[in-house]
């Protein structure tokens, strides 16, 4: 038996070395083909493609985090996603930099429910005796005690942590202001004049005006000047039908870029049972503004053809009619137009206020009398509009009441009459005057402003639907 000393086993296997012998030469060929310059330059540009400066951040905490995971999971993630910095990545590297401090003398207070302008200074440390100092300095400063759920006060203070100035963005347009001096508070309201501009929107009636509007992105204000503006020609309580056309351009109010108002409908066509309505806005030279048609005669008439937008037809005129509480056959001198209670009622046109009260039957009541022929009658109020009154004027449209069930009445409703030399005819069938058209000295002028408004509906329109059949 000899005694040779035992050969140890080597530390690694042959295949061992030769793997890591290969592996070694790949990452060197690696580093070749895909130098760590090229990698970065795609990341910047990744980053530069995100929407804000917010995601970018996101993704390089998200990238930075991938690196860390794959750099404990093998060592070799280091050579590849982690190279040495020089002195050129040094320089194009982000330098952290630390969060810009908060101005202790600048608060902001969101209005909650429940909030005064005292509860607001006090979560702000202010005394309960700064709030009468504020509100008494000035008669449009009381502004600020009208406060409205959601709405952000900005409140600076001085360096004894007294109120410095206050100021709040009242709407997208209208921003007031409060400003402590020598004198104490000057008051400044600031008002930003929007960028006007042109829009066009078309709808279908599918189920009601209002519902078909909103969905085309009428909001209910235009709605209702649609309704006025073709109101002498469509009775909207009755007439329209599913399948009814519209189409309108109207003003709207931008500021930044963003949509916070709307103004007059400049031009619309309304198509009801396969007959179309158009009106265009105009101004003359006198500064007096109206709606004519395409080609120059008014929209407007003596008479707006029912008083009460979006009001439903519960009993029409009739020679012969049984009565709901008296219970015998008596003549249904006017039409009734139901509608829920405190629904404006509109005069039907200019005129003298003949009555203003309690009439029978007929319980609160309005009698305008419309030059020397024609006479209307509001029946079943439930209450008269502020400065209605017997031996006063009305303009056409405006408001003179509202609806009720006074009277002999079984539901809130109106009660209308028509009448011409004192005679009770159809309100729905009585043919209505005109007013005047345009003035042959204007007519020119309001051609050149109407006619590249009704060429926009028709391009606007066919644009349209070119594109939903595509």
């Amino acid at each position: 038996m000899t005694n040779e000393p035992t050969k140890a086993p080597p530390l690694y296997p042959k295949s061992h070395l030769l793997a890591a012998s290969g592996i070694a030469a790949l990452l060197s060929l690696a580093l070749l083909v895909f130098p760590s310059s090229e990698v970065e330059a795609k990341k910047t540009t990744l980053n530069l493609e995100l929407e804000s400066p917010a995601e970018q951040l996101k993704q390089q905490e998200t990238t930075q985090a991938d690196v860390r995971e794959e750099t404990t999971a093998s060592p070799f993630a280091q050579i590849d996603t982690a190279p040495a910095p020089t002195e050129e990545t040094a320089k194009t590297e982000p330098t952290p930099t630390a969060e810009p401090a908060k101005d202790p003398s600048h608060r902001e207070v969101t209005v909650a429910r429940g909030d005064t302008l005292s509860t607001l200074f006090a979560k702000v440390g202010l005394p309960a005796n700064v709030v009468h100092e504020v509100l008494a300095s000035n008669k449009q400063a009381k502004q600020f005690s009208q406060l409205k759920h959601g709405q952000v006060l900005e409140i600076e203070l001085d360096k004894d942590g007294q109120l410095a100035s206050l100021h709040s963005k009242v709407s997208d347009l209208e921003t007031i202001r409060l400003t402590k001096g020598d004198k104490g508070y000057a008051f400044n309201r600031e008002i930003t004049k929007p960028v006007v501009r042109s829009a066009y929107v078309h709808g279908v009636i599918k189920s009601s005006l209002s519902a078909s509007a909103q969905r085309a992105g009428l909001n209910h204000s235009l709605t209702m000047d649609m309704a006025r503006i073709f109101g002498y020609d469509i009775d909207f309580a009755q007439d329209i039908r599913q399948g009814d056309e519209f189409d309108v351009i109207y003003e709207q109010k931008v500021v930044n870029g963003k949509v916070v108002g709307n103004g007059n409908i400049l031009s619309a066509r309304f198509t009801n049972r396969g007959k179309s309505f158009t009106a265009v806005r105009y101004t003359n030279k006198q500064g007096n503004t109206s709606y004519y048609t395409a080609d120059g005669n008014s929209m407007r008439k003596a008479f707006i053809r029912t008083p009460v937008d979006f009001a439903r037809i519960s009993s029409r005129f009739s020679a012969g009619r049984k009565h709901p509480i008296l219970n015998k056959i008596r003549a249904h001198k006017g039409v009734d137009y139901a509608a829920p209670r405190g629904t404006p009622i509109k005069a039907a046109g200019d005129g003298k206020v003949l009555l203003a009260g309690r009439r029978g039957g007929y319980g609160n009541t309005v009698i305008i009398k419309h030059g020397n022929t024609y006479q209307t009658l509001y029946g079943h109020m439930q209450g008269f509009a502020k400065g209605i009154k017997t031996g006063g004027t009305v303009k056409q449209g405006q408001v003179i009441g509202y609806i009720g069930t006074t009277g002999l009445s079984t539901g809130p409703h109106l009660h209308y009459e028509f009448q011409v030399n004192g005679v009770h005819v159809d309100p729905l069938g009585q043919k209505l005057p005109m007013a005047d058209p345009i003035a042959k000295a204007e007519r020119q002028r309001f051609l050149q402003q109407s006619q590249p408004l009704m060429a926009r509906m028709e391009q606007e329109k066919a644009t349209m639907l070119a594109s939903a059949k595509r």
